[in-house]
C-alpha cells in the first residue's frame, strides 16, 4: 500500500476526489483500518471521552496524545497520522504551541497537528508551520469550547457566526493549514467554505459537500453509546456483538463448558 502524505490529501482537492478520515487511539485499531486504504488517521482528543471516559476533551493532556500516537503509528499501514493538540497545549503563546506540536512529531509519530479555532490562533498555526510541522484547522464545534458553547450544538448559524466562520477558514489557509475540519455546522454553509477555500474540508455533521470526512470510529462502530449525534451512521453494533460474546465466555466458565481439551497443553 503506497504511503499517503500531505501532498497527497491536497491532490484530492485538485482532483475532486474525495478524503476518507476515521479517528484511531490504538495500536489494533490502526491495523483494521488503515489496511482499508483510508486517506488520514486521527488521534482525536475525543480519546477523553470514548476510551479513558472524561464527560468532555477538556482534561486530556500532550502526554495523553503522544502516548496514543505512538500505538497508531506502529501499526498504520500508510495513512497520513493527524493528532489533535489538546486543550491549553496552544492557546497560551506561540512557543508553547510550536514545543508541544514538536512534542507530538518527534515524540508521537505524528504527521501533522490538528489544531481547534480560527482567527484568534492564526500566529500559532502560521508559527508552528514555519516550524515544519503540517496543521490541520478545525471550524464550527469544536469541543474543547464546549464550555462557551454550553454544549454540543450546531454552529454558524446566524448571519454573525456564518461570516466568522468563513473569515476563520480564510485565515487558516492563510496561515498556512493544509486542511480544515468542519463540525456541526449547516450544510450550506460547509459548501460556500468549501467552495471558496484551495486547501481541503473535511466534514464532520457538515453535509455532503465537503472534500472529505470524518468520524469517531468507536461511534460508527456501534462501541460508544453514550451519545449519538445526529451526523453519525453505524455501520456496525459492535456493542451488542461483544456483550453476548462476553456473556457466552461468563456463562460457559461457570458451566465447565471452557476450556475444553483443544485449550489445553499436553
Amino acid at each position: 500500500m503506497n504511503k499517503k502524505t500531505v501532498a497527497t490529501i491536497l491532490d484530492k482537492k485538485r482532483k475532486s476526489e474525495k478524503i476518507t478520515m476515521l479517528t484511531c487511539y490504538d495500536y489494533v485499531a490502526a491495523r483494521l483500518i488503515s489496511s482499508q486504504d483510508i486517506d488520514m488517521l486521527l488521534v482525536g482528543d475525543s480519546l477523553g471521552n470514548v476510551k479513558l471516559g472524561y464527560e468532555n476533551t477538556l482534561p486530556v493532556t500532550v502526554d495523553d496524545m503522544v502516548y496514543h500516537t505512538k500505538a497508531v503509528k506502529r501499526g498504520n499501514a500508510g495513512a497520513v497520522l493527524v493528532t489533535d493538540m489538546p486543550f491549553m497545549s496552544y492557546e497560551s503563546s506561540v512557543e508553547e504551541a510550536i514545543k508541544n506540536a514538536g512534542r507530538i512529531i518527534k515524540e508521537g509519530g505524528a504527521e501533522a497537528v490538528k489544531i481547534e479555532g480560527g482567527i484568534e490562533i492564526e500566529g500559532q498555526v502560521k508559527a508552528i508551520v514555519n516550524a515544519k510541522v503540517p496543521v490541520v484547522g478545525h471550524l464550527g464545534l469544536t469541543p474543547q469550547a464546549i464550555n462557551i458553547f454550553g454544549g454540543f450544538k450546531v454552529q454558524g448559524r446566524t448571519q454573525e457566526a456564518h461570516d466568522r466562520l468563513i473569515s476563520d477558514a480564510k485565515a487558516l489557509e492563510k496561515a498556512g493549514a493544509f486542511a480544515v475540519v468542519l463540525e456541526a455546522v449547516p450544510e450550506r454553509l460547509a459548501k460556500e467554505v468549501t467552495e471558496t477555500l484551495n486547501i481541503p474540508t473535511i466534514g464532520i455533521g457538515a453535509g455532503r459537500y465537503c472534500d472529505g470526512q470524518v468520524l469517531v470510529v468507536d461511534d460508527m462502530l456501534g462501541m460508544f453509546t453514550d451519545f449519538t449525534p445526529k451526523f453519525v451512521k453505524r455501520y456496525a453494533n459492535l456493542d451488542e456483538i461483544i456483550a453476548a460474546a462476553v456473556k457466552s465466555y461468563v456463562d460457559e466458565v461457570k458451566e465447565g463448558k471452557f476450556p475444553k481439551e483443544e485449550n489445553t497443553y499436553e
